[in-house]
Order: structure tokens, then C-alpha cells, then sequence
């Protein structure tokens, strides 16, 4: 089937605004005009993409298919583009990378800043999101890197991973809960606590409802959260306890506003890892990034 690339351009473009009008003008082309190429391609295609009204324009199933691919590709020819610029030198471009919160601010920072000085010119993109979702951020194309919790029980197909910091999580507490300091717990007695946790979209959450679901435990978090730094500071004030990787917690525990429980069951260590889609090239930047992490 020969359809000309543009047609694919002007479909990427309504389909990413749901706007005929807003494509138009990204494209610098008449609504008219947008119009008439889904309408070839429609028939080229012999499917209905969209599904249009005075008010709304939304995908069809066949449309949302469509757009999985084409979105990827038109990434694909951005990417190209970057690296056929950075060939030869880094003084320009610009790097791509999706990483949750937590991973920026308590591992990736010293790194954008050394980054920066050493490619000063090279423009910095960070897309904060949990770890699963860079994931599927990377498969879009729409980072060039993802750095991010690694889940064990999950696998990472067409992908490939350098293992970078090991992570060692703990359940902690504030002195409101100095009775349990040097006690040695079980995980049924740390499932009675009122326990803070991040919310269900998170590698670190999923991690620790597997470890209670592993040893046949039921337990209902007190309160649920989007935000590391949040979940923290409402530990430290004794709404509950928590569960993260000590070390992202190493100030709070050298100042003793936090301490660990000690458990009679160990907790499997997890791991960071940089991950890259191998479908799609790793720019020069990115690659530089990567050495230094």
C-alpha cells in the first residue's frame, strides 16, 4: 500500500490535539486541507478514523490502533533527525529523559548538573512521571532514556538495561514511635500499623503489595500518596509509618527524625536501572548520559 508520508503527518497531528483546527495551524496548512488528507486516508485505508461533530472530534478503534504506530514512527524520524545534527559535535541537540521524582532528586541531580557543564549547550528535557510510565514513555519515543525502578517480577522486552544503584527498602517511623525502636517485628505486626504509602501507579507501592501478598497478609494503607517528599515529612510528624529505599532517606535517619524497624523477614533488595528502546536509536547526548551515570 503506497501512502504518501504526509497523509500520516497531518493524521499524527489531529489525533494528537483531537483538533482539525489546531493541526492546521501546527502545520501551517488550511483546515480545509487537514480534512481533505483524512479523508484520503480514510479511503486509502478503507477505515473511518475519527469520529466527527460540530463540537468534538475523538479516534475511532481503528483510529487509536492507527496512532499507537504512527506515533512511534513520527518519533522515530525526530530522533533520527537529532542524531544526524549531534553526529559530529554537542553543540546542540537536546536530551530526553523520563524519570519519576524521587529518582531525580535523590540520584540523577549531581548528574544533570555535571551533564550540563560538560555539554552546556545541549538542552535538558526531563518528564517526571512514575516508573511505569516512562516506560511507556520510552516506547513512544517520546524520551530517549527512562530511569527507573526496576520491578523484578516484570520483564522489559526490546529493551535494554544497565543495572546502575543498588536500593535497599525499609519500613521507618518518627520518635511517636519509639516503643517499636529494637523490637524485632513481623510483617502481620507491621501490617497492624497505620502505614503511609505511595499510590497504587508506583513501582515502590506494587513492590511492597507484593511482598505482603508473598507471605499471605492483608493489609490497608492509611493513607495513600503521590508524593515521596510528602510522605516523608507526614512520617516525621507521626501520622504513620512508611516504606521507601533507605537511601533516600539518609538525612532523616543521620538527624534520628527517622529510624528503620528491624523485621524478622529480610525484604529482597531492588535496583535502578537506565533503560533504552531497542527500537529506536540512542542519540549521542543520551548515550554520553548514560557513561556518566
Amino acid at each position: 500500500m503506497d501512502i504518501n508520508f504526509e497523509l500520516y503527518k497531518v493524521f499524527y497531528y489531529v489525533a494528537k490535539y483531537l483538533s482539525f483546527s489546531s493541526a492546521a495551524n501546527e502545520l501551517y496548512i488550511s483546515q480545509s486541507a487537514v480534512s481533505q488528507a483524512i479523508k484520503l486516508l480514510e479511503e486509502k485505508l478503507n477505515t473511518k478514523l475519527f469520529f466527527r461533530s460540530t463540537k468534538q472530534v475523538q479516534l475511532s478503534e481503528s483510529g487509536h490502533l492507527l496512532f499507537t504506530h504512527v506515533e512511534q514512527a513520527f518519533h522515530l524520524f525526530k530522533t533520527g533527525e537529532r542524531s544526524l545534527s549531534e553526529l559530529y559535535t554537542l553543540e546542540q541537540g537536546e536530551l530526553k529523559i523520563g524519570a519519576s521524582d524521587t529518582i531525580c532528586k535523590y540520584y540523577l541531580l549531581p548528574y544533570f548538573k555535571q551533564f550540563n557543564q560538560l555539554y552546556p549547550k545541549i538542552k535538558l528535557n526531563v518528564t517526571n512521571r512514575p516508573s511505569p510510565v516512562c516506560v511507556d514513555l520510552l516506547k513512544k519515543g517520546l524520551v530517549d532514556i527512562s530511569v527507573v525502578n526496576l520491578a523484578p517480577e516484570k520483564s522489559y522486552p526490546k529493551m535494554t538495561i544497565s543495572k546502575c544503584k543498588m536500593l535497599h527498602d525499609v519500613f521507618f517511623a518518627s520518635p511517636a514511635f519509639s516503643h517499636l525502636q529494637g523490637s524485632l517485628l513481623t510483617l502481620d505486626e507491621v501490617a497492624a500499623l497505620p502505614i503511609l504509602t505511595l499510590e497504587k501507579n508506583t513501582t515502590t507501592r506494587t513492590f511492597l503489595d507484593a511482598l505482603f501478598a508473598q507471605n499471605n497478609i492483608l493489609f490497608q494503607p492509611e493513607i495513600q500518596l503521590g508524593s515521596v517528599d510528602l510522605m516523608i515529612e507526614l512520617t516525621k510528624i507521626g501520622l504513620g509509618i512508611s516504606f521507601m529505599s533507605r537511601e533516600y532517606i539518609q538525612k532523616e535517619l543521620a538527624d534520628n527524625q527517622l529510624f528503620p524497624l528491624t523485621l524478622t523477614t529480610e525484604i529482597p533488595k531492588r535496583e535502578l536501572g537506565i533503560i533504552t528502546y531497542d527500537c529506536l536509536p540512542v542519540p549521542i547526548a543520551a548515550q554520553k548520559f548514560i557513561e556518566l551515570l
